[in-house]
């Protein structure tokens, strides 16, 4: 089976060995999460700090390493790059299963981040040099799809394991396994010209990208503000799956269902990916518009009410919003910058997931002290505020190159 890339076809085969990297995005740290509330118990002398650097370790060592991954794509083989950080991801989840001491899983963690740094800028820069105009936006659409859609399927499979072993949730970190032996065949399909097709896209025909660019190659202007609004909007609904359970407490409601609000959350960043070309077709010039104004309805509903099924679209919404407005900014990205420059900048826009990541308790944390609000709620209060203003900008510019789709 062959598959259009807007230029050719190229086999099946390939494009499930970029899916198989996609899926591996969101790997990272959660294994841990099932066994958090185990660890104390298991390592008694182990601090608060010692539990906490087990999920965020791989994030602070993910950063540095996609921009170094990025880098290096210019300099060297992008899949012996894309081999070596597979390895090191594979043995990070070998001695996982071995380990038995805290510090032990720690230096793991951060080998972990290490591993994953490496790889993940290719899930998106391998998109990019196969595919071209509308067939290369489904493809990161579906990437996005993929990478949560694993995400939603890892949690609960690593959640059933931790209740047999707390060795066992590492079992989901052997999967670059099958990326490993599907990446001989991205190597071969690197080699070799797509089949012709009738087909093409003229929208885009990957050899030029639609601003103008420095002598770097990148549009640096329109990447840095492509980084910027996706790190912002990354900020404003990950506070969904960092504080949401904290806020069911606060309120009183089932703390049982804020694994089912999450999960709902995860799934409808996913559900957009499958259809993207055919949201962009519907909404038009202002996608982006529409899509902050459902991650500004989510988080209001969250905010406004304890229902909880409004709760739970409020979930859907801010995810569903979010799951468009991704993989757009991934395409965007690819339009900045000369072909052989895309992976370099997809990797920093894919940094500022994981800064955004970091950074929200922090700033959580500073404007509580500042407002002198301790309660949960006010973090969704600010994050509404936040994405109202976002939505506010993004509708007076939603003519510039950033939001004009």
């Amino acid at each position: 089976m062959k598959i259009e890339t807007g230029r050719g076809r190229i086999p099946l085969i390939t494009l499930l060995g970029i899916w198989s990297i996609s899926a591996l995005n969101a790997l990272p740290g959660l294994a841990v999460s099932p066994i958090l509330g185990e660890l104390q118990k298991i390592f008694p002398h182990a601090t608060e700090l010692d539990i906490q650097m087990l999920t965020s370790l791989p994030s602070l060592m993910i950063i540095p390493f996609i921009l170094l991954a990025g880098k290096l794509t210019e300099r060297i083989d992008n899949i012996r790059l894309l081999q070596i950080g597979l390895v090191i991801f594979v043995i990070s989840g070998v001695l996982y299963l071995l380990s038995n001491k805290m510090w032990q899983l720690a230096a793991i963690s951060g080998m972990l981040g290490v591993g994953s740094g490496l790889i993940i800028p290719l899930s998106t820069g391998l998109i990019g040099r196969f595919f071209v105009g509308r067939y290369r936006t489904k493809q990161f659409g579906l990437s996005s799809a993929i990478t949560n859609l694993t995400l939603v399927i890892a949690t609960v499979i690593a959640g059933y394991l931790a209740e047999i072993s707390w060795h066992l949730p590492f079992v989901v970190y052997l999967l670059p396994i099958v990326s490993i032996i599907l990446s001989f065949q991205l190597r071969k399909a690197l080699t070799q010209e797509p089949e012709p097709s009738p087909v093409t896209d003229d929208s885009d025909n990957g050899l030029r990208p639609h601003v103008q660019v420095g002598n770097n190659g990148i549009g640096t202007h329109h990447l840095i503000e492509v980084m910027l609004f996706y790190g912002l909007v990354t900020y404003l609904v990950v506070i969904i799956s960092l504080n949401l359970p904290f806020l069911i407490e606060e309120r009183g409601m089932p703390t049982g269902i804020s694994g089912t609000y999450i999960s709902l959350f995860f799934l409808a960043i996913m559900a957009p990916g499958f259809i993207l070309n055919r949201l962009i077709d519907l909404m038009g010039r202002s996608t982006q518009v529409w899509s902050m104004l459902m991650i500004v309805i989510g988080l209001g509903l969250i905010v406004a009410t304890g229902n909880v099924w409004l709760v739970g679209v409020g979930c859907v919404l801010a995810g569903a919003g979010y799951g468009i407005i991704q993989p757009i900014m991934y395409d965007r990205t690819t339009h900045i910058v000369l072909p052989h420059k895309s992976t370099m900048a997809l990797a920093c826009v894919m940094a500022m997931n994981y800064v955004a990541i970091l950074v929200c308790p922090f700033v959580i944390k500073l404007f509580k002290i500042i407002m002198h609000d301790s309660s949960e709620l006010f973090a969704f209060q600010l994050n509404t505020f936040l994405a109202a203003l976002t939505l506010l900008v993004v509708f007076i510019n939603r003519k510039s190159a950033l939001f004009d789709n």
